[in-house]
């Protein structure tokens, strides 16, 4: 029996913040030369994106809108005077430790109340993040907060990226076709704006300018009795590694906080290498209905529009999240796919072809269909 996904919910920290307030806030930031000013002004107003979110309560003005409950940091150690500081990888994991359960579990909860099952029937957790570590980690916690049997399998994905959200999914799908009563919970939470920073090297301006805050969960059975409410059926994935882009995207961690290596050459080798990897996942012949594309940023997407020949709407979806919420790594495809699953025009039978890039530099694919509740 195919594994469906029956619920997808998200949560975002409270703090809302315009594009223009944090690019305005890292201009004026001591130490900018005229020419990084410039180069702000141009990624930020460049990248598509409207508002963020951030667990960091000091990004905000008195102009952002709240957005939900939740934690947030409001400690010292990221903002005095509106100078951003440069706290210790140490500090910046702590906050992480602090905050990521608290978005993780509600996300989690909202997903398990949407698929009508109770906490009980969970008998597998998958968590995916690459913003902080601890243990006993995400998964853990998951299970302690939220009252899952102490026998429940945990898995963890650590460090992958922004494409880490489809190998979650497609080991949920594993993990049902090894054990069809299976009732799976995948979690996705970063909060990368935990490791911003002021700078004028223009791979950190670019990373700068599209990283944000979020959580998105999924439950994922093959059980006929839990199908019959309709959701995404997962048909197949896979994976491709480009020949180019190892050095091009790369997340590692220094003293001073995760360090993202973002060159302007990645949205042009997705651009070219897309099309090959689609085509080896699909068949030439097959074209999906729907496109859920993670929004590595607005040049992303722009290429895999032109490189798979998409009409101008095609993924409209995925510039709309990412101008709402901005690029919040694993997490955004769940987002999208939330997006995509109470979208009364993607009807039943429906395909819809999932696609999230990581480094390496990773394609990483997946083939859903909708379906829809039956009696």
């Amino acid at each position: 029996m195919t594994a469906r996904i029956l619920s997808l919910a998200t949560a975002v920290p409270p703090t809302r913040v315009a594009q223009t307030r944090i690019r305005d806030f890292l201009t004026s930031q001591p130490g900018t030369d005229r020419l990084s000013q410039r180069l702000i002004h141009a990624s930020f107003d460049a990248a598509a994106i409207d508002y963020r979110h951030t667990v960091l309560t000091q990004l905000g003005d008195a102009t952002a809108e709240p957005a939900g409950g939740g934690s947030a940091h409001r400690g010292p150690d990221f903002v005095v005077d509106e100078q951003l500081l440069i706290p210790s990888t140490g500090t910046r994991n702590d906050v992480y430790t602090a905050v990521a359960p608290d978005l993780s579990a509600r996300a989690a909860a909202h997903a398990i109340a949407e698929a009508h099952v109770n906490a009980e029937d969970i008998t597998h957790v998958v968590t995916v993040s690459c913003t902080g570590f601890f243990a006993p980690g995400p998964d853990y916690r998951l299970v302690r907060d939220l009252g899952l049997a102490a026998t429940v399998e945990r898995y963890h994905l650590g460090f992958i990226g922004c494409a880490a959200a489809i190998p979650a999914l497609r080991l949920a799908a594993r993990i049902t076709s090894a054990q069809p009563d299976a009732v799976v919970l995948v979690v996705c939470a970063e909060l990368c704006t935990l490791h911003v920073r002021a700078s004028n090297d223009p791979q950190q301006i670019v990373a700068a300018s599209v990283f944000a805050d979020g959580a998105g969960a999924a439950i994922i059975s093959a059980r006929p009795e839990l199908r019959s409410r309709g959701g995404l059926d997962m048909e197949r994935f896979a994976t491709t590694l480009t020949g180019q882009g190892e050095s091009d995207m790369v997340w590692t961690i220094g003293d001073a906080g995760f360090e993202m290596t973002l060159s302007a050459e990645v949205p042009r080798i997705i651009g070219r290498e897309i099309r090959g990897a689609v085509d080896a996942f699909l068949g030439p012949e097959v074209r999906p209905d729907a496109w859920a594309v993670h929004p590595g940023g607005r040049s992303v997407l722009d290429r895999v529009e032109t490189g798979l020949d998409l009409t101008p709407n095609a993924i409209d979806t995925s510039r709309a999240v990412l101008r709402q919420y901005g690029n919040m790594s694993s997490a955004t495809l769940l987002f999208i796919l939330r997006e995509m699953l109470h979208d009364e025009e993607i009807r039943d039978g429906d395909s819809v072809c999932a696609l999230a890039f990581g480094p390496g530099l990773t394609v990483e694919s997946a083939l859903l269909t909708k379906r829809s509740a039956t009696p």
